[in-house]
């Protein structure tokens, strides 16, 4: 029997992270009511608040390093993007005030030892803007100072399934011309992942979601390809220089393997949250803006084929998380499911009356306990029968525990 114990936040949760399976957990919130106000919190195990800091800016999920141990979060400061380093006893170890241009915004960064990497939109008037200026990727030493940058472009996009309709086109619904986005944004689902030697960065029209991921040399920013513009939606690193990129919505449906030269080398016919084990197996839930559900758990098989296990109830789903033994773990319609490697499905928890739809990733932690947030609730279940988490290249949303999409070349 499952036991479960729940923790109220400042705000709405908007990301967890640990150092490892023993803790502690650091989560990002709203401070109260306040868009643009951060609250990062400390917590054991048990769910004890250790200590809380505010900072000033809308909260993103925080990054551990696995150096060190230590989170980083990003913040706003007047007239400056910070990015701070923090310990587990709340101390500012360091801030990097990255070199960046007045009109630029940071959007998205990850860790790389102790340097980061950020993504960059310019600013006007308050909508992240191309305007004919480049959105920017960026590598920078602890100083904040550039290593290399490289600006990105989406130009002239389109996609098939996009349509308009009006006085041009007599009234008929036709698919919309080649347009240059007005405003664009990261892309909402992990726009940065970095994967030995490659970096893949996303961004999206923000009045279609059409959106682009650039490849780029990790050593010194160059450009090696980018993918054609489409609805992107989940992500995830397979292996060194490899991701997963799928695709759902405008009448796609699919997941493709991009290779080291960001080429496409197997495409399979769904989209779904992957999960990537230490063996490069994938598997997860699928996940298509369709109700009522069609959706399954479901295995992409090395050949490009996709072999399914139980159906899928519900829309809204946490991101999962994956043990050694190959279990999957997510709440989805009032439910934590628990679906083995032989997609065998069993219920861990209900709450069938419980409609809250924003909810962060699964995590696991020590003794197969699982942790994730609805809404301003942190969720801490635990007498599971897990395993520890996978230790592959994806085993959760942001590639593990330290959320920070980072696979570091070894």
């Amino acid at each position: 029997m499952v036991a479960l114990r729940t923790v109220r936040l400042p705000g709405q949760v908007w990301g967890l992270a640990a150092p490892d399976q023993s803790g502690p957990l650091f989560v990002t919130s709203y401070r109260g009511r306040d868009p643009l106000g951060t609250v990062l919190t400390a917590l054991d195990v048990s769910g004890q608040v250790l200590w809380q800091r505010e900072f000033e800016g809308h909260p993103g999920p925080p990054r551990v390093s696995s150096d060190t141990g230590n989170v980083w979060i990003a913040h706003r400061t007047p007239g400056h993007d910070v990015v701070c380093e923090i310990d587990a006893s709340g101390t500012v170890v360091q801030k990097i005030a990255p070199i960046r241009e007045r009109s630029e915004r940071l959007c998205a960064f990850a860790v790389l030892g102790q340097q980061v990497i950020t993504a960059w939109l310019r600013v006007e008037r308050g909508r992240l803007v191309l305007a004919g200026r480049a959105p920017r990727i960026a590598l920078h030493d602890h100083d904040g100072g550039i290593r290399w940058s490289t600006p990105t472009a989406l130009g002239k996009i389109s996609y098939p399934g996009v349509v308009e309709v009006g006085v041009d086109t007599g009234w008929e619904v036709r698919p919309m011309r080649p347009w240059s986005p007005r405003s664009i944004r990261a892309h909402r689902r992990t726009p940065l992942m970095v994967a030995g030697d490659r970096v893949a960065a996303t961004f999206s029209d923000d009045s279609s979601g059409i959106a682009v991921t650039f490849f780029l040399d990790a050593g010194d920013g160059r450009l090696i390809a980018a993918t054609p513009p489409g609805p992107t939606e989940h992500k995830a690193i397979l292996g060194p220089g490899e991701f997963l990129i799928g695709s759902q919505g405008y009448g796609a449906f699919s997941t493709s393997h991009y290779d080291v030269d960001g080429t496409v080398v197997r495409r399979w016919p769904t989209h779904t949250m992957p999960l990537v084990d230490s063996k490069g197996r994938i598997r997860g839930p699928e996940f298509e803006n369709v109700t009522p559900s069609r959706s399954h758990f479901i295995a992409l098989e090395s050949d490009g084929t996709v072999r399914k296990g139980p159906h899928l109830s519900g829309y809204y789903t946490s991101y999962p998380v994956l043990d050694r033994d190959g279990t999957a773990v997510f709440w989805r319609d009032g439910r934590l499911l628990a679906v083995s490697a032989e997609l065998q499905s069993r219920e861990l928890l209900a709450s069938p009356d419980d409609r809250r739809n924003v909810m962060s990733r699964t995590v696991l932690l020590e003794r197969g306990q699982i942790a994730f947030a609805l809404g301003d609730e942190l969720l801490l279940v635990s007498d599971t029968g897990l395993s520890t988490m996978d230790d592959g290249p994806w085993p959760c949303a942001n590639g593990g525990l330290h959320s920070n999409p980072v696979l570091q070349a070894e």
